[in-house]
């Protein structure tokens, strides 16, 4: 079996059937993404794509949280080259989802706690989606004045219904596990319990399939799409470099960095 990459921030269990889980290993830190976790996604998803072993991958969190999207903090203007130290780090997240929208095998995501912001938008480029009955859905753009990404601003309205898709994007409302359901999104839940047991099972099952046959239709499903999912990506990950280095925006992460250290301050004074 081939040799598995050690990630700092993912964790990758290659198991005998050909099932690949590939998880985000950060639960004290509720699975945020910090440059580094964009690094290692896109070399956890470069591997999976070439290793002959790998069959299909599951996609999930450890931890309470399936990701809770960009750990924020504002830039440090005193780094060298800052400007492109920034865009170094957009292009890794274009990237990760230009890996996504061409990743030739079965995709499935197990979505084991909350997913914010990427890590929802990102759940649309998988092919299958499950989740606990105690997820929960966001995207909180708005609130930091930032844009869609991850092809969100094409995937969700065509999966969601444009006005539930602009009650996500637009307003920043939470949509419980039901209602990703209800407009399907998200597949089905499963019991919290035995979620990664159940979800291995499903996988292993799919593992068992021809691997050329799910391939070809997969294909067949999603050619016609990346294309101009590949654009939209492109798009997007301008316009937000342009979001996050405007005067709203950096105003609206300064305001989320003190909000989140008074409260770390506040619960620490409890202790």
């Amino acid at each position: 079996m081939s040799s598995v990459p050690k990630l700092e921030t993912i964790e990758i269990t290659l198991f005998p059937n050909g099932v690949a889980e590939i998880s985000h290993n950060r639960p004290k830190r509720y699975n945020a993404l910090s440059p580094q976790s964009y690094r290692d996604w896109l070399s956890a998803f470069q591997w999976a794509a070439k290793c002959e072993d790998v069959k299909l991958v599951v996609l999930t969190g450890r931890g309470k949280f399936y990701c809770s999207g960009q750990e924020l903090e504002l830039p440090d203007m005193n780094m060298e080259n800052v400007e492109e130290e920034m865009e170094r780090r957009r292009k890794t997240t274009t990237d990760v989802v230009s890996a996504m929208i061409a990743f030739p095998k079965l995709l499935i995501a197990a979505v084991n706690g909350p997913a914010i912001g990427f890590g929802t938008t990102t759940l649309a480029l998988c092919d299958i989606v499950y989740c606990v009955s105690e997820a929960t859905f966001n995207t909180p753009f708005m609130k930091l004045a930032f844009c869609a990404e991850g092809c969100s601003s094409y995937l969700f309205p065509r999966i969601m219904g444009q006005s539930r898709a602009n009650e996500m994007l637009l307003l920043g409302r939470t949509f419980s596990s039901s209602e990703m359901v209800d407009c399907g999104f998200v597949s089905r839940t499963l019991p919290t319990e035995t979620f990664r047991e159940q979800i291995l099972e499903i996988a292993g099952d799919a593992a068992k399939l021809s691997t050329d046959a799910l391939k070809v239709t997969k294909d067949l499903i999603r050619n016609i799409d990346r294309e101009l999912l590949e654009k939209i990506n492109q798009e997007e990950m301008r316009m937000l470099g342009e979001r996050m280095g405007s005067s709203d925006s950096l105003e609206s992460i300064m305001r989320f960095v003190e909000e989140a250290a008074k409260r770390k301050a506040a619960k620490k004074a409890k202790l």
